[in-house]
C-alpha cells in the first residue's frame, strides 16, 4: 500500500480542508494518507517553516487561508518547490465576489463568531447529553428529534450530530424488557425515528463490545437469536408508532442524519471552517 504525506494548513480549525482531503483520499483504496493539521496559521514565518517541512516529507497540501498574501504564498512556494497543493478557500471566494459585486473581508475565524447560531448549537449539545439513553422522558416532549433503537445501533452519536445541526434530540433505548414511557405517546410521530440493523451486524458489534470489557463474547446480549427477538420487537414498535423506519446497516452516521433532516425539511448544512 503507498503512503502519502498530506498537510492541512488553515487560518482557522482546518476542519473543511480536513473533510476534502480525506474525501479525496477515501476514493483511493490502495492509498494510506498521513495528514497532518496545522490549524491557526495567521504569520509569514509559521507558514513558511510549514511550507518547509511540507517539501521535506513530499506532503501534497490542501488548505484554507482566506488572506490573500498567505494563500499566494503557499500557492508561489508550491509551484517553485514542485508541490501539489489545493486551495479549498479563494476560487470560490473569488466566485461569490464576482457574482455578487462584494468584496471578502479576509478576517479568519469568521464562520466561528459567537453568534446566535452558535450559542443554539451548543444548547442542542447540552440538550442531547441531558436526554440520551433515555435518561429524562420529559425531554422527548421538549425533542425536536426523538430517536429509537434497540442496543448499538449508533443512537448517541446520531443524536450529537444532529445536536451540531442545531436540532434537539432525545434517544431511547427500547427492547422487549424495557419499559417504554408514557411521554413517547404525545410526540408528534413526524418527530420520531426509529433505527434498526442486521442481526448479524449487531451481533459481531455487541461481540466486540463484550470483549472491550473484557467480558464473555457470546452472552444474550449477542445472542443472534436474542437479537433477532430484540429487532421484531422493535419492528412492531415501530409500525404501531407509524415512524419512520431507518436501517443503518449499511448507512455512516452522516447519511441517516441527512434522511431525518430532509424528512423533516430542515437545513441540512453544518458550517465549521
Amino acid at each position: 500500500m503507498k503512503t502519502q504525506n498530506v498537510f492541512i494548513i488553515s487560518d482557522s480549525s482546518g476542519a473543511t480542508a480536513q473533510t476534502i482531503a480525506q474525501t479525496a483520499v477515501s476514493q483511493f483504496p490502495n492509498l494510506k494518507a498521513e495528514m497532518r493539521r496545522f490549524p491557526f496559521i495567521q504569520t509569514d514565518s509559521i507558514l513558511r517553516g510549514i511550507l518547509k517541512l511540507a517539501k521535506t516529507n513530499n506532503a501534497m497540501i490542501f488548505h484554507t487561508l482566506v488572506s490573500t498574501d498567505l494563500s499566494e504564498m503557499v500557492d508561489e512556494f508550491c509551484t517553485q518547490n514542485q508541490i501539489y497543493n489545493f486551495d479549498c478557500i479563494q476560487a470560490p471566494m473569488r466566485m461569490l465576489s464576482k457574482l455578487t459585486d462584494e468584496q471578502p473581508a479576509h478576517v479568519p475565524g469568521l464562520i466561528h463568531d459567537l453568534n446566535q447560531n452558535y450559542f443554539e448549537r451548543i444548547s442542542s449539545i447540552e440538550f442531547a447529553v441531558e436526554n440520551d439513553d433515555g435518561k429524562n422522558a420529559k425531554g422527548l416532549l421538549e425533542a425536536d428529534i426523538v430517536v429509537l433503537g434497540v442496543s448499538r445501533t449508533s443512537k448517541t452519536p446520531l443524536s450529537l450530530y444532529l445536536a451540531n445541526q442545531n436540532q434537539k434530540v432525545a434517544n431511547l433505548p427500547i427492547g422487549p424488557s424495557l419499559k417504554i414511557p408514557e411521554e413517547l405517546d404525545q410526540v408528534d410521530k413526524n418527530k420520531v425515528f426509529g433505527l434498526l440493523n442486521t442481526p448479524e451486524k449487531l451481533h459481531k458489534i455487541r461481540r466486540q463490545r463484550m470483549l472491550s470489557y473484557g467480558l464473555d463474547a457470546d452472552t444474550p446480549y449477542s445472542d443472534t437469536e436474542n437479537i433477532k427477538k430484540e429487532l421484531k420487537y422493535a419492528k412492531d414498535l415501530y409500525r404501531k408508532l407509524g415512524c419512520l423506519t431507518i436501517n443503518v446497516a449499511n448507512k455512516s452516521i452522516e447519511e441517516t442524519a441527512t434522511i431525518i433532516l430532509e424528512s423533516l425539511n430542515l437545513d441540512t448544512t453544518t458550517f465549521e471552517d
